[in-house]
């Protein structure tokens, strides 16, 4: 009876130091498909999971991960390279309207020489301000093309975010007084610097208030914080956004269904924009007020040096 006894605890001990074995290599293997998982997904490589342990189940799971992985790259490669269609397509089509447009203008400069009637002046006008209006729409739509690729590198240097947003306030001043328009401008009283691409914010500035030129309902407020905070609120016309449509209006391809002229293209090109500096945009809308509020992740100094 004793030595059945010792036999037994002799099989129990060599079937745990068998399997204390086992999960160790199996510990060890999940480290590997761990760490190879995070390198391939960090170095953007073509480099598949490989373990050093043959066990059937682990083998099994590394084999599913390799098979996604391959998808994954599969789907990346088919969206980089329609990105890229598509940044080609939206540059040509911006390209090709410019031709007829210069054209359009000329024939209204000449037409405009002439003497004309009460009507073809009211008509001339309508056309004109098309034209402007579609002179707009190429231009965002070049832009556009240009922030399509989410790897563009873009430069940066010490930008006084004061000045450039009164600026840019300063030359849509006639637009605003032509609408009866009248800003409520509030600045921190120091200068706020952050290390960013002067020329993108201008236009991330720009897009933002010809929106707000357009939809805007009596007077609106800007206001720039200590920290660098640039908010944006305006009261819109009833029916044009809600709180749901609100999240979309950053979207490449979101309209305003109820306003005509709206073009999906600035605010998503703002967007773009505000994220290729490493900052983020976001928007509210309450009390018939839509709130747009942009942060920018590098660090801010109120008058001083980096």
């Amino acid at each position: 009876m004793s030595n059945i006894v010792i036999i037994l605890l002799f099989t129990l001990i060599v079937i745990c130091i068998a399997l204390t074995i086992k999960l160790y290599f199996m510990k060890k293997s999940v480290k590997e498909i761990e760490a190879g998982l995070k390198d391939i997904l960090k170095s953007d490589t073509n480099n598949l999971i490989t373990i050093s342990s043959s066990e059937k189940n682990i083998k099994k799971l590394a084999t599913s991960l390799n098979i996604e992985l391959k998808t994954i790259r599969k789907q990346k490669l088919q969206y980089e390279n329609g990105n890229q269609e598509l940044k080609k397509l939206v540059t040509n089509i911006s390209h090709d309207l410019r031709t007829p447009l210069t054209a359009i203008k000329g024939y209204i400069d000449l037409i405009e020489k002439d003497k004309l009637s009460k009507n073809q002046e009211k008509y001339l006008n309508i056309i004109q301000k098309k034209t402007d209006e579609l002179t707009e729409l190429t231009e965002q739509l070049f832009d556009f093309s240009k922030t399509i690729d989410s790897d563009i590198k873009i430069s940066k240097e010490k930008c006084n975010i004061n000045e450039i947003l009164e600026e840019v306030l300063a030359s849509y001043y006639v637009i605003f007084k032509e609408k009866g328009i009248e800003p409520q401008i509030s600045m921190c009283s120091e200068n706020v610097y952050k290390k960013l691409n002067k020329a993108s914010i201008i236009r991330i500035f720009e897009n933002i208030l010809s929106n707000i030129s357009k939809y805007c309902v009596n007077n609106f407020k800007v206001e720039l914080k200590d920290d660098g905070t640039i908010i944006f609120a305006n009261k819109v016309k009833d029916g044009l956004l809600d709180a749901t449509t609100v999240q979309k209006i950053f979207d490449r391809y979101f309209t305003v269904e109820n306003a005509k002229k709206s073009t999906g293209i600035g605010l998503s090109i703002a967007k773009e924009l505000v994220e290729l500096n490493d900052g983020s945009i976001s928007a509210n809308f309450t009390k018939d007020t839509l709130i747009i509020e942009i942060k920018f992740a590098t660090g801010t100094v109120l008058d001083g040096k980096f």
